[in-house]
């Protein structure tokens, strides 16, 4: 899962301009080379490729990023664990129709042999992992490639990668745009993308950046993002901080005090299906640690859909909200 807690586990234009050109379009890139291997990196490590046909994405975060670049007909299926936002809200809701729902529970080998996949997309210490034995290792060694998101690459053991959350979401856009051979369109996404984000850089608020909260879970310690995430490149590049941008951290848990020291004047409710944000922002009304922060005493609240915080194309959509947002709110 891009996205692990403690004990568990846009626009409809831009939608449309990331799904166009599809199969003709991607057999006449492919042209003569598609048998043939490609290098690019995973995480810090150079791997060969070829294109895969059947391809696994776990989670909404692999599957749209496969699908914006119009790979739909090399995706096999999708693993879609619980808390993941039903695949009918999603922009590429009818890509996601066209293929095999897998599985509903983590990511694990067993899923990934039975369908015959030959790529898998994940993040790392997420969708794969030692403990559940499923690791880029181990399916090399079945003959299985696997791309991980260059956002999880920066603990990942002897091939770290470290990026910031935005630019580790263009380059993984890029380096499945190598491996399926569709580079030009690719540099279409990415170039639309960056576009969209500078606009919403351009039109922040000016003055100091608000200071913002983002509350994932948990009461007796709040588990938050730090700077390895996409919130991060969110709050920032709409004009906000995040409290805890200086954790190097990825989805992390910190203490109660040091939210309070921040004074945070929003808070950002991520919000995915086993717990809704309606429940976490009544815990954060009547919690004694939250309940005179100047963000909830002025009811100051955004939420964040779970797959605009776990990196993929929606990760703009979730930056053109919030900085709406910021622009709108009165200080």
């Amino acid at each position: 899962m891009s996205h692990i807690r403690p004990l568990a586990l846009g626009s409809a234009l831009a939608a449309v301009l990331l799904l166009s050109g599809c199969g003709a379009e991607l057999d006449a890139e492919a042209g003569t080379e598609a048998s043939e291997e490609v290098t690019v990196k995973r995480c810090g490590e150079s791997v060969p490729y070829k294109v895969p046909r059947r391809a696994v994405a776990y989670e909404g975060g692999s599957a749209d990023k496969l699908f914006s670049l119009g790979l739909t007909e090399h995706v096999h299926g999708y693993v879609m664990p619980p808390a993941n936002p039903p695949v009918s809200r999603s922009p590429w809701a009818s890509e996601y129709a066209k293929v095999k729902m897998l599985s509903d529970d983590l990511l694990n080998k067993e899923i990934v042999v039975q369908a015959k996949s030959d790529l898998v997309v994940a993040g790392w210490n997420s969708g794969f992992s030692d403990q559940r034995g499923i690791t880029p290792k181990i399916l090399d060694k079945l003959g299985i490639q696997s791309f991980m998101h260059t956002e999880s690459c920066f603990n990942y053991p002897k091939y770290p990668q470290k990026e910031t959350p935005f630019n580790a979401l263009y380059s993984d856009l890029e380096r499945l745009g190598k491996i399926f051979r569709v580079e030009k369109k690719a540099d279409r996404v990415v170039s639309d993308l960056k576009k969209r984000v500078a606009a919403v850089k351009q039109k922040a608020p000016g003055g100091d950046p608000v200071p913002v909260f983002l509350y994932d879970s948990g009461a007796d310690q709040p588990f938050t993002a730090g700077s390895q995430v996409p919130p991060n490149d969110i709050i920032r590049t709409a004009g906000g901080r995040n409290i805890f941008d200086g954790l190097d951290e990825r989805w992390t848990q910190v203490n109660w005090e040091a939210v309070t020291r921040a004074e945070p004047e929003v808070v950002i409710i991520f919000d995915y299906g086993d717990q809704p944000a309606k429940k976490k922002i009544e815990f954060l009304k009547k919690s004694p640690h939250t309940r005179e922060l100047p963000a909830v005493k002025k009811n100051n609240f955004f939420v964040l859909n779970y797959n605009e915080g776990i990196s993929g194309p929606r990760n703009v959509d979730g930056l053109e909200k919030f900085g709406t947002y910021l622009r709108e709110l009165k200080r």
